[in-house]
């Protein structure tokens, strides 16, 4: 491996789901100014609005989506270039 492609700044960050306030630890590189206390430890604290714990795909909470409506929509849109 090339020497000197890698950060050499890791350390534990807590990453939190500002969504459902799920808080995670892991290694990172992410630069921030905030920090949070997790079991009496003080971690930088980096923010985001969805994780694993939030989103749909990995909850299985999502939404039911009309298919039947849209497959005449877009049969209706593109039916002028119908030969």
């Amino acid at each position: 491996m090339k020497k000197g492609i890698h950060p050499e700044n890791y350390r534990i960050v807590a990453f939190k789901d500002m969504s459902n306030d799920d808080v995670f630890l892991t290694k990172s590189t992410a630069t921030t100014n905030e920090t949070i206390d997790v079991d009496g430890v003080e971690y930088p604290l980096v923010k985001m609005e969805i994780s694993r714990t939030s989103h749909p795909y990995y909850t299985g909470k999502s939404k039911l989506v009309d298919t039947a409506g849209r497959i005449d929509k877009f049969k209706n849109k593109y039916a002028k270039f119908k030969k």
